[in-house]
C-alpha cells in the first residue's frame, strides 16, 4: 500500500474466544513447594476475523468469570459494530464500557496482528520497531534464603539472562542484593518493590542503602498513587526510580512526568489496554528522557510475541521481561516458542504479523470453554 493510497476500512465480522487452562511449571516442582500455589493459569486467547477472512490473535491473561463475560458479551460485540482504518482507532469501539484494560488489550493486539499481517508487514515494523532482537530480563521472587536466591540467580545466568530483577520488601532487600552482587559482580541487577515501602525512617534507610549497589533501577518503591513520595526519593537517589503500577493510563504517565516522579517506565500492554496505548506511553516516556522496558503480565507465548514486537521500539533501552529458565508454562500456545536464548529474543522479521502460529493441537487440549461472537470466516 503506497503512502498516498487511502487506508482501507476494516470491519471485524467474527471473534472466537478460547478460555485455556495453562499448566504452571512450578506445579511439577519438588514436593517441598507450597501446596497453596496455583497449578494452572486461565487465559483467554482471541481470534478476530475480518470480512476478507484475514485473522489476528491476541491474549487476555488471568481471566476470571467477569472478564470472560465482558469479553464475549460486551467488548467483543462492540468491536463488531466498529469500523476502523488503522488499529490505533480500535480502542474507540470500547468507549463507554467498563475499565477493563486487559480485555481491551487482547482485542486491540489481535487487530494489530490482523492489520500488519494483511499488509505483509512484521508487527514490530508496523509499530515502529527497528530491532532484530531484544535483550531479555527475568524476575525472581523472594526465596526461602539468600543461598537459595543465589542458586536461582546462577540457574538463570547459566541460561544466558543478562538482567535479573529481584523482588524486594522490608526485611528482604539489602542483604539479598549484596549476596547476589558479591557472587555475580558483573550481573545487571534491578530491584522491584511493588509498592511495599513507606517513607518511614527504616524503609527510607533501606532504600538509601540499595542506592549504593549500582542497580539499574529501583522499581515502584511506594504505593501507586503516591507520586509525590516517588518524586522525593528520585531527587535523593542516584539510582533511577522506575514506575510500574503508578502508570495505568497515559494521564497517569503525564502526571508522573509533570511531578518528575521517576526516570524509567515499565510498559505493560495489558495494564495500559493494548499495543496502541503502550506505544504511546513509550513515546511520551522517551520524550521525557526516561528509560523504558516492556514488562510482562504472565502472558503465554502468544501474548509474548506481541511483547517482543513492542520491545523492538527504539526507545526501549532496558532489558524486557521474559519467562525464566524453564519457562512459566509446561505447555505453550505459540509455534515457534517465544523464548530467550543466551539472553536475547529474536524479533520475527521474515513473516508478517506477530510472526508466530497458534499451536492448534495445544489449543484444543488446553481449552476449557469457547465462545463465538459474530460469524468468523477462514
Amino acid at each position: 500500500m503506497s503512502r498516498t493510497e487511502p487506508a482501507a476500512t476494516t470491519r471485524i465480522v467474527g471473534i472466537e474466544a478460547f478460555l485455556v487452562r495453562l499448566p504452571l511449571v512450578h506445579a511439577r516442582a519438588r514436593k517441598s513447594a507450597s501446596r497453596d500455589r496455583p497449578r494452572f493459569a486461565r487465559h483467554a486467547l482471541v481470534r478476530v476475523t475480518d470480512r476478507d477472512g484475514a485473522a489476528g490473535w491476541g491474549e487476555v491473561p488471568d481471566v476470571d468469570t467477569a472478564l470472560w463475560q465482558a469479553l464475549v458479551e460486551e467488548h467483543g460485540p462492540a468491536l463488531l459494530r466498529h469500523s476502523w482504518k488503522r488499529p490505533t482507532e480500535v480502542e474507540d469501539a470500547f468507549t463507554g464500557l467498563g475499565d477493563l484494560p486487559a480485555v481491551r488489550a487482547g482485542l486491540d493486539t489481535a487487530c494489530w496482528d490482523l492489520w500488519s499481517g494483511k499488509r505483509g508487514t512484521p508487527l514490530s515494523h508496523a509499530l515502529g520497531g527497528n530491532r532484530t532482537a531484544v535483550t531479555a530480563g527475568v524476575t525472581l521472587a523472594r526465596q526461602p534464603s539468600e543461598e537459595s536466591l543465589v542458586r536461582e540467580v546462577n540457574r538463570h545466568v547459566g541460561s544466558g539472562f543478562q538482567r535479573v530483577r529481584l523482588d524486594v520488601e522490608p526485611g528482604w532487600d539489602v542483604e539479598p542484593v549484596r549476596a547476589v552482587q558479591e557472587r555475580f559482580p558483573f550481573l545487571v541487577l534491578q530491584a522491584n518493590a511493588e509498592g511495599r515501602y513507606t517513607e518511614e525512617t527504616a524503609d527510607l534507610e533501606a532504600l538509601r542503602a540499595l542506592d549504593s549497589y549500582g542497580l539499574l533501577a529501583i522499581e515502584q518503591p511506594f504505593p501507586a498513587p503516591d507520586l509525590a513520595a516517588h518524586a522525593r526519593l528520585r531527587r535523593e537517589l542516584r539510582t533511577p526510580v522506575a514506575l510500574n503500577t503508578s502508570v495505568a493510563s497515559l494521564a497517569d504517565l503525564d502526571e508522573a512526568i509533570r511531578q518528575e516522579a521517576g526516570g524509567a517506565l515499565n510498559v505493560r500492554m495489558s495494564r495500559l489496554g493494548g499495543l496502541t496505548q503502550a506505544r504511546r506511553a513509550h513515546d511520551r516516556a522517551v520524550d521525557a528522557g526516561w528509560d523504558v522496558w516492556c514488562g510482562s503480565d504472565g502472558e503465554s507465548g502468544l501474548g509474548r510475541a506481541s511483547l517482543v514486537a513492542l520491545a523492538s521500539l527504539p526507545g526501549v533501552t532496558l532489558p524486557s521481561e521474559m519467562p525464566g529458565a524453564g519457562g512459566r508454562f509446561s505447555r505453550e500456545t505459540a509455534q515457534p516458542p517465544v523464548r530467550a536464548q543466551d539472553g536475547v529474543v529474536p524479533v520475527p522479521l521474515t513473516r508478517p504479523g506477530a510472526g508466530h502460529d497458534v499451536d492448534r493441537k495445544a489449543l484444543d487440549a488446553l481449552t476449557e470453554r469457547s465462545a463465538t461472537v459474530g460469524s468468523p470466516a477462514g
